[in-house]
């Protein structure tokens, strides 16, 4: 029992083993609920709040220093800087300075407004070429539109216009464009043929033929310089020729059309194929761009020429040599040529090129149509079509076997083709075949463009009646 209380009297007192223990933050409070005593230099487990500064009573610290003011220029410096302005390549207090003057300056202001509507077309994100289809809409507009000085009659209007459309695309032709070569296709007998010359070669046709209605309206002949009906004897490659017999293609074609032709100076046939053989072959140097300017004139006193006549009916013959055409027809086949060499001269230079109006692309389908019964009969004649089924040909103006020649597109329609006889008459109740083609798959057969197999046509019916038939269409075009 001694030693029991020798051990209780060496056991520390109850304070310290609170102070001890006080360290792993379990120890009970102290008296009056204080925290207890920490041992000295030994830190506090939980930091204690920091003071503030405005507490402490020590002296604030002193703020940041603040930025530069607004800029401080003058009036010319500022006006300079409106051109970096608008572009925003001036620094944030260049900019600040800038834009506080333009509220003060109305000069400035309006000379900072253009130069930033400048810089917005100078940045555009479309381009700036002009559409290539711009200028060909523009003619077309004008050509719709614009109302004539003089009134021209409705029989000569397509001529008028593809003129113009012709001379409108040659208008920016450059030498190499003028000499580019060209091929003049036509159908003749049972086969096409070709002919080859220039841009400039083929403006020179046009103004040969054409010639042929100046002549009979009593203006002047383009050929007048130039022996007519002198064979072609130049060696220039301009005027070779893949058949060289081009005088027995003349006669040949007066055989189809059965008639007799006029004669030019020397007795000799005035064919539009001789008369271009002799402007190429009278020629000294091959037709240049010089050219278009005689043609131009000469398309223009055409046109002027039957207007200030007052057109009237237009039945005035026009000699081609192997046959005549009225006036009013003339001028549709003159438009018709014109419009099919245009597109020669377009395909030559790679350059797009549109089918006439429609009302003018009709009247020339028209034309083709009526020209078809006496083509056809003329070629019969020749051996070149299927001889008639009846013994005697058809009474003139009564109903005979006829073709329904169906043209599809804005310039097309339908006509009834006599078979038998040039001066029958077409009748539906007669009708024994149907042929149906496109306006401007139509207008290149008559070309000699399209070959009459090569046609993409449409048939039923007879089919001797539409192959004499397709091949009558293809026989109207010459060179």
């Amino acid at each position: 029992m001694k030693r029991d209380e020798e051990r209780r009297q060496e056991r520390p007192p109850e304070e310290g083993r609170a102070t001890a223990s006080s360290d792993d933050g379990n120890a009970p409070s102290g008296p009056g609920g204080t925290p207890p005593a920490r041992e000295p230099g030994r830190p506090p487990r939980i930091p204690l709040p920091r003071a503030s500064v405005e507490d402490s009573g020590l002296p604030l610290p002193p703020a940041e220093p603040a930025g530069p003011g607004p800029l401080t220029l003058e009036h010319p410096v500022l006006k300079s800087l409106l051109g970096a302005w608008a572009l925003a390549a001036c620094s944030a207090e260049e900019t600040a300075a800038v834009e506080e003057h333009l509220g003060d300056c109305g000069a400035c202001a309006d000379e900072a407004r253009r130069l930033r509507e400048a810089v917005g077309l100078l940045q555009r994100p479309e381009s700036l070429d002009l559409d290539p289809g711009l200028r060909t809409r523009v003619l077309d507009g004008c050509l719709k539109r614009r109302p004539p000085h003089i009134p021209v009659p409705v029989w000569a209007a397509s001529y008028d216009a593809e003129t113009a459309r012709l001379d409108a695309l040659l208008q920016d032709f450059g030498d190499a464009e003028w000499h580019a070569p060209v091929r003049l296709r036509w159908f003749r007998g049972e086969g096409a043929t070709s002919r080859r010359t220039t841009v400039a070669g083929v403006i020179a046709h046009l103004l040969a033929v054409d010639g042929l209605v100046a002549l009979a309206l009593g203006l002047d002949d383009p050929l007048a310089p130039f022996t007519t009906g002198v064979r072609p004897g130049g060696t220039d490659e301009t005027n070779e020729t893949d058949e060289t017999d081009e005088t027995n293609d003349a006669d040949k074609t007066h055989k189809i059309h059965g008639r007799d032709g006029a004669t030019g100076s020397g007795g000799t046939v005035d064919t539009p194929a001789r008369r271009t053989e002799s402007f190429w072959a009278g020629s000294h140097f091959p037709p240049t761009r010089s050219v278009r300017g005689p043609w131009r004139e000469q398309t223009h006193a055409l046109v002027r020429t039957v207007s200030f006549t007052g057109g009237g009916p237009g039945t005035m013959p026009v000699s081609y040599g192997g046959f005549e055409l009225p006036l009013r027809d003339a001028m549709l086949d003159r438009a018709f040529e014109c419009w099919v060499h245009a597109e020669d001269i377009a395909e030559a230079v790679d350059y797009p090129y549109a089918p006439p109006a429609p009302r003018h692309l009709h009247g020339m389908i028209d034309l083709a149509a009526r020209m078809l019964p006496e083509t056809l009969a003329a070629r019969r004649r020749a051996g070149l079509a299927t001889p008639s089924r009846t013994r005697h040909l058809v009474t003139a103006g009564r109903p005979g076997r006829s073709l329904r020649l169906e043209i599809e597109g804005s310039g097309g329609g339908e006509w009834l083709i006599p078979l038998d006889s040039p001066g029958a008459v077409g009748s539906a109740d007669h009708e024994v075949a149907h042929v149906a083609l496109d306006d401007v798959e139509f207008c290149r057969l008559a070309a000699g463009h399209v070959s009459p197999e090569e046609a993409a046509a449409g048939q039923l019916g007879d089919r001797e009646a539409i192959r004499d038939v397709l091949f009558a269409a293809a026989s109207l075009s010459r060179m």
